[in-house]
């Protein structure tokens, strides 16, 4: 991998990153209505509640860094034209 596409493909994963934390964020508390998703620590929380809220997470995370990473790709090879 060159230098230059390291150096995108680091900007993109902390984008969507960032972008996952903001949805999932979003969509608990529509979900849910609480502000804050359970911990696995928490113990004042259901273990179906824990597990339910880390796989909706785990499910946005993968989409938007699986769209964010795609995009970049494209993005990339259409302005240098170099493919993988």
């Amino acid at each position: 991998m060159r230098s230059m596409e390291k150096g995108a493909a680091l900007g993109l994963g902390m984008l969507s990153g960032a972008l996952a934390a903001g949805l999932f964020k979003r969509v608990w508390t529509l979900v849910s209505g609480q502000e804050d998703a359970p911990d696995a620590d928490d113990l004042d929380r259901g273990l179906t509640e824990v597990l339910v809220a880390a796989a909706v997470q785990g499910a946005i995370f993968g989409l938007v860094k699986a769209a964010v990473h795609r995009a970049g790709a494209r993005t990339f090879q259409g302005r240098t034209g170099a493919k993988r």
